[in-house]
């Protein structure tokens, strides 16, 4: 039985749904929320907001019972919530955006005014972390109830950005950090599950090795398990303005995502020599 349940932080910008299983679905990029004061400094490019997780905690809704979700609802172009705080960049060397997002995924400018030092610090302590602080809570609760937690982050992008990645995107991108983050036992399944449904393709630890959050909660050895799944929209809505939720699409592929997460919730890792390859 799931109840609502909001961030003691922020209960406007953090979502809370508890449940009872070992699984917590994150959400940090279906935001759409701008602070009038935020909203103010963005130009056109900005105000569109095309770099949203669009329809991604629809797409997840509902497909496993007992799952513990925490969203984001303000925007990323306020502050990343998956970005490290301190500013420290994913993939060095590579296109990227940052804690607080100078341009869109396509290199173009978002801020007619960029914000200062001083908003970027207000912006972390009254959003990233109250978001943070909720997520943290809820992976501390479902570990204390079952000796482990799987924190599986969701999240969705375009599949063909120039700026950020060569041609065309998989349709399911697997983050681990290289392996650091997971039991292999789970990493093994989520491939499984995602190698087997043909019509799509994969890759694990491709140009998505897992963001801020899947490394920073990932600690299997203290059974602390986090993957990151970055799905291409292509898969289930249409990819350019206004963004509409194909039905037919995200039903093919909600059918590979159920039996995935189920099974995903249905994992014991309380035995900590899972985590050795």
């Amino acid at each position: 039985m799931q109840n609502l349940a909001a961030s003691t932080a922020q209960d406007d910008n953090v979502r809370v749904r508890q449940g009872d299983s070992p699984l917590v679905l994150a959400f940090p990029h279906t935001g759409t929320f701008l602070p009038p004061e935020v909203e103010a400094t963005l130009n056109d490019t900005g105000r569109a907001l095309s770099d949203t997780d669009w329809h991604i905690d629809r797409l997840y809704d509902d497909l496993v019972p007992d799952a513990t979700m925490v969203s984001a609802c303000f925007h990323r172009y306020v502050i990343d919530a998956n970005r490290d705080p301190s500013g420290v960049s994913l993939y060095p060397g590579q296109n990227t955006t940052t804690l607080v997002p100078l341009t869109d995924f396509d290199g173009r400018p978002i801020w007619t005014t960029p914000p200062t030092e001083t908003e970027t610090a207000a912006r972390l302590a009254g959003y990233h972390a109250p978001y943070h602080l909720a997520l943290s809570a809820e992976l501390a609760r479902v570990h204390a109830r079952h000796g482990f937690v799987i924190l599986y982050d969701c999240h969705s992008i375009r599949s063909e950005i120039p700026f950020l990645f060569d041609g065309r995107l998989p349709d399911f991108n697997i983050g681990t950090n290289g392996g650091t983050t997971c039991a292999p036992a789970l990493a093994d399944l989520v491939q499984h599950h995602c190698t087997t449904a043909t019509e799509y393709r994969t890759v694990t630890n491709g140009r998505f090795r897992g963001g801020w959050t899947t490394r920073h909660y990932g600690r299997p050895e203290a059974g602390f398990h986090a993957i990151q799944m970055e799905l291409a929209q292509a898969c289930y809505m249409l990819e350019t303005p206004p963004w509409t939720y194909d039905t037919e699409r995200a039903t093919r592929l909600r059918a590979v995502l159920g039996p995935m997460l189920r099974d995903i919730a249905a994992l014991d890792l309380t035995d900590t020599t899972l985590t050795t390859e």
